[in-house]
């Protein structure tokens, strides 16, 4: 069982939960999720909390390997109108604001964010681990090699499960330094991995348990499953649901999917197996 400290809610996991993704980028890698408007955010919204979403995740610009990267304030603006609106009509929902930027992460927090999603732990902006503590918000912890421009150009590991879990050592105790008092990690899945990379990260992802931390997994429609499988992400929920069942048997705490309802079944499924 872990708690969250989610801006003075208190948030108890027991059980497995699910994180909806909401996208108001133009280019996101899956074509569905993109929301540009905010009528279709609160529609999105509103049918995930139906489906049983715990937390929706507000995102302002792609991370897809290799794309472009907007500044702060185009980020701004794409996702402070989207969490003021759904949090002025949802407001028991919990918001994560998924950014590197210290600088939206503190004005998603003010619009009605309740937690941080940060792809690069902390290492693209030397004020996120300072900002996040004095939020006093959980914090999502992902592990990146590089950068999203070139993460996925030829990376290499001795031992990639090995390697991520040392640095996961590592940034925590910076975290706990910096003052952030709920930490969530997050193993990076397609940021700076091969299709075997990310196989061998999830067949292992039993080991992160020593951190003692919620483990999210942010695989639903990626590359190395649509690539495995010879199709495209608009075809690839089955096989996310597949591997989402697999995390959760490896210990995965968050599952983080485009695709609510069905995340929300493998978690009934697999709790009733057990």
């Amino acid at each position: 069982m872990f708690t969250l400290n989610c801006k003075g809610r208190l948030m108890v996991i027991e059980r497995p939960v699910v994180m909806g993704i909401i996208n108001t980028t133009p280019d996101s890698f899956f074509s569905n999720s993109r929301k540009q408007s905010v009528s279709d955010v609160l529609i999105t919204a509103e049918q995930m909390l139906k489906d049983g979403a715990a937390i929706l995740d507000i995102g302002g610009q792609s991370t897809r390997p290799g794309s472009p990267q907007s500044g702060a304030e185009e980020e701004l603006n794409r996702v402070i109108p989207a969490i003021e609106a759904i949090h002025k009509q949802f407001p028991e929902a919990i918001l994560s604001i998924d950014t590197y930027h210290a600088q939206v992460a503190r004005q998603a927090v003010q619009a009605g964010a309740s937690m941080v999603n940060d792809i690069s732990a902390g290492l693209l902006d030397e004020a996120m681990l300072p900002t996040v503590a004095s939020l006093n918000v959980p914090y999502i912890c992902m592990h990146m090699k590089g950068t999203v421009e070139t993460m996925q150009q030829d990376p290499q590991y001795d031992n990639v499960s090995r390697e991520v879990l040392d640095f996961f050592i590592k940034r925590v105790e910076e975290c706990r330094l910096a003052g952030i008092k709920d930490i969530i990690i997050d193993p990076g899945f397609g940021f700076g991995k091969t299709v075997e990379h990310n196989f061998k990260l999830l067949k292992d992802l039993h080991v992160f348990k020593i951190l003692d931390k919620p483990i999210l997994l942010g695989i639903s429609r990626k590359s190395f499953i649509y690539k495995t499988l010879g199709i495209i992400a608009e075809e690839a929920l089955n096989g996310s649901s597949v591997l989402h069942t697999v995390g959760l048997q490896q210990g995965a705490t968050i599952l983080r999917v485009h695709d609510v309802k069905e995340a929300v079944q493998a978690i009934r499924l697999i709790e009733q197996l057990h």
